[in-house]
């Protein structure tokens, strides 16, 4: 299957598909990867990167801080993500599909540029190539606060926004409403929801169909507390 086959795939996946080695147990089973296959994006105008990485749904990895090796490599470990409780175990649904992994970038790094990217998880190791956004400039603050996009490969893009840590939108549509734009609509969230009063960034990957072109596609986000923002998909 192509990689757009698989994100496709995965983004539309329903039934529970065996995955051997379901990552993040606080019983300290190690995660098992025979083939690290990873994509990435650009996010938070250059930034971050949010990684795409297969496996359980539920269970994304986590990721410490990226490091700009001497021959200009990005090098990021991934790590299961942590226990619920010191005695609860997280449990992983047992689907595969696209999930993504914010990583922080440090200095250096050029958005403009392209960026070789490697990956290591558990005892895999993956590397990909992510082109760079002519005109994007390095960023010169920590962050704006503000969503954004980027595209992972072509018909699937990672999209960021800023908020409680426990109360992430969700995706419900996203459609190809013009030639160059897509409206993304997330799910109208339960009126009794708690939030914590942190702020995070949370990414979402999205899948699109429809699109004759990826380039200077702008993003519409609806619902949850979205009405209307405009932002570009760099990439």
């Amino acid at each position: 299957m192509s990689r757009r086959g698989w994100a496709m795939a995965g983004m539309a996946l329903a039934a529970a598909v065996a995955l051997s080695g379901c990552a993040g147990t606080s019983g300290g089973t190690p995660t098992v990867i025979d083939d690290l296959e990873v994509e990435a994006a650009w996010v938070d105008n250059g930034r971050m990167i949010a990684l795409v990485t297969w496996g359980s749904s539920t269970c994304a990895p986590i990721a410490e801080e990226g490091v700009l090796e001497q021959d200009g490599v990005l090098s990021v470990t991934l790590l299961d993500p942590p226990p619920v409780g010191e005695e609860t175990e997280r449990a992983c649904t047992a689907d595969m599909a696209p999930r993504a992994t914010l990583v922080g970038l440090p200095e250096g790094i050029d958005p403009a540029q392209d960026l070789d990217v490697r990956v290591t998880y558990a005892s895999a190791v993956g590397d990909t190539e992510l082109d760079g956004v002519p005109g994007l400039a390095a960023p010169t603050t920590p962050t704006d606060y503000e969503p954004s996009a980027g595209w992972v490969e072509e018909g699937l893009f990672a999209v960021v926004t800023w908020g409680s840590s426990s109360c992430a939108p969700v995706v419900e549509d996203v459609q190809a409403s013009a030639e160059k734009e897509v409206t993304l609509t997330f799910a109208t969230p339960p009126a009794d929801r708690i939030c914590t009063m942190d702020m995070a960034p949370r990414v979402a990957l999205a899948a699109v169909d429809g699109l004759a072109d990826d380039d200077g596609v702008e993003l519409v986000l609806q619902g949850d507390t979205f009405s209307g923002v405009r932002i570009p998909i760099l990439g």
